[in-house]
């Protein structure tokens, strides 16, 4: 039985999580760590992780880049993995995880859902036989209260375009966050779309323009529930692996 210490447990996501984690019979959320208390819950939750009593062997976490030391802090002494699902951390943040890496077995991911990793394949097929002639922009959508812009997601897919110019074109790509007043497109510019309206999930979208057509890869999330159960898949894999940094890449051999 994996026993799970769920970080932001009183969370949207962390809801989503602790409802989804009871059907299956080879895991528990045996606690959880929020600033936020909630009466109703069923599992016992903790101001602070370092109040923890419980046997934990995996963390995840779904709540806010400023609880990352505590969690690193508290994984690495107790020596056990992280599900890392929160997004926007700071470059010196992601350092850290990448240093911890080197001790306990760290799975990260800008998206949890199976899907956008999909997409994140397609997309690199897809730069293979479009960059150079195609226009390039993502656009990104999401609820009315999602802090981070552009989304983890958004920084992923901007990532495996660079990555795709660096090591093809020795190049960095241009990215135009948000187009305003007069300028002409330019050749090597990738334009960054953030909308932030209602109470939309998330929804990525690719566009390849050329002179004759138009190609779209995109992806939308109907429910949270694609997030929380790539979490609970993420942490099964996780569990018992040697240390170093994990990925939806790796879990799902794409």
């Amino acid at each position: 039985m994996l026993k799970i210490l769920l970080n932001g447990i009183n969370g949207r996501m962390g809801k989503t999580i602790e409802k989804l984690s009871s059907s299956y019979d080879n895991l528990e959320i045996v606690c959880g760590v929020d600033t936020k208390q909630d009466i109703n819950s069923n599992v016992k939750t903790y101001l602070n992780i370092n109040d923890v009593q419980e046997k934990v062997d995996i963390i995840i976490d779904f709540s806010h880049p400023n609880s990352l030391d505590s969690i690193l802090n508290y994984a690495l002494n107790k020596k056990i993995g992280i599900v890392i699902c929160t997004t926007g951390h700071t470059k010196e943040q992601l350092n850290k995880i990448n240093n911890a890496s080197k001790t306990i077995p760290i799975f990260i991911s800008y998206n949890m859902s199976i899907g956008i990793n999909v997409l994140q394949k397609l997309l690199k097929t897809a730069l293979k036989s479009l960059y150079k002639d195609y226009d390039i922009e993502i656009t990104e959508k999401h609820h009315n209260q999602k802090l981070d812009s552009p989304s983890g997601t958004a920084i992923m897919l901007m990532d495996t375009i660079n990555d795709f110019v660096k090591s093809n074109f020795d190049e960095n790509v241009d990215f135009n966050h948000g187009r305003f007043g007069e300028k002409k497109r330019e050749k090597k510019e990738v334009g960054v779309h953030s909308i932030r309206c209602g109470n939309m999930i998330g929804s990525h979208e690719i566009m390849f323009g050329g002179n004759n057509e138009i190609i779209e890869l995109k992806h939308t999330a109907i429910s949270r529930d694609v997030f929380a159960q790539g979490a609970i898949k993420a942490a099964l894999y996780l569990f018992g692996k040697n240390a170093g940094i994990y990925n939806m890449n790796s879990m799902l051999n794409l």
